[in-house]
């Protein structure tokens, strides 16, 4: 399951594990503190926060030829754009400021920051386990002539997956980044399935806002998204050449959170095989 729905509320799934976490380290810290009558709450939601505020910079420093055209998006956190280890190693340092500072929390303050990373490592793993095991799935799909095409048709060069629709806003915001990276990056293979629409209304869609994609498909009764266990559009999957997921992305894409789940790829591929041309700037 690659999102969660709660109602009208849709979470991509490594975002939902941050909430537990947080529940849970507060939980165990008033549990520590509670004979003392410590309750290290605050200090653990200022921590989170401090965390979340690290990783974003330190994706946005790593990824600043994406921003830079577009300052503003940097706080557009719906990109996903965070890079994990910074704010861990963030977390663990405001930690150790604050129980020099108040060494009445460091007990309950710790073991709340210890339980809370060790379920969010825990559960991320098993996400990882998941993705580790989850292939291309085995479907048949429409082109616009209305011919069948395979999906395993695409094994064997690193596959970009991407469901949508034209009603969705953050779809139609998305596809220039998605064409532009299409246009660069000729080692990847880029499908964009569209969800139970018909070839005439994506036709005018594409005349009406310029676009020319390959490789569109589509996804009549929403099959796919129903395999894969996405629950909102879009969601963007990503496919190492033997079909095995190797990441997803739930929501909007920017410049930068594309180019870094190819850069992903860049990390398992062959040195003679890996990407040179990625999205340099946001095209939106």
């Amino acid at each position: 399951m690659l999102s969660f729905s709660l109602g009208p509320l849709v979470l991509a799934m490594n975002h939902l594990l941050l909430l537990p976490a947080l529940a849970l380290a507060t939980l165990v810290g008033w549990i520590s503190g509670r004979r003392q009558r410590i309750n290290p709450e605050r200090a653990l939601f200022g921590l989170f926060l401090l965390g979340l505020v690290v990783a974003r910079l330190a994706f946005v420093i790593g990824y600043w030829a994406q921003y830079r055209a577009n300052p503003i998006s940097i706080i557009d956190i719906r990109d996903g754009g965070f890079s994990v280890w910074p704010g861990v190693i963030a977390v663990l340092t405001g930690a150790l400021l604050f129980g020099w500072k108040k060494p009445t929390l460091r007990m309950p303050m710790s073991m709340g920051v210890a339980s809370g990373l060790v379920f969010w490592g825990l559960a991320n793993l098993l996400v990882s386990v998941f993705h580790h095991d989850a292939n291309l799935p085995d479907l048949t799909l429409r082109n616009a002539a209305g011919e069948p095409v395979q999906l395993s048709n695409f094994r064997g060069k690193p596959l970009v997956v991407n469901l949508w629709a034209t009603w969705c806003p953050p779809c139609r915001r998305e596809m220039p980044v998605l064409q532009s990276a299409q246009q660069l990056n000729p080692g990847v293979e880029f499908l964009f399935v569209n969800q139970a629409e018909t070839p005439r209304e994506v036709a005018t869609f594409f005349a009406s806002q310029g676009l020319h994609l390959s490789n569109v498909l589509f996804d009549g009764n929403g099959e796919l998204a129903q395999r894969v266990g996405s629950a909102a559009l879009p969601t963007t999957l990503f496919y190492a050449p033997d079909g095995r997921l190797s990441g997803s992305h739930m929501g909007e894409l920017s410049s930068a959170s594309l180019k870094h789940y190819l850069d992903n790829f860049n990390e398992t591929a062959p040195p003679d095989s890996r990407l040179t041309n990625t999205p340099s700037r946001s095209t939106q």
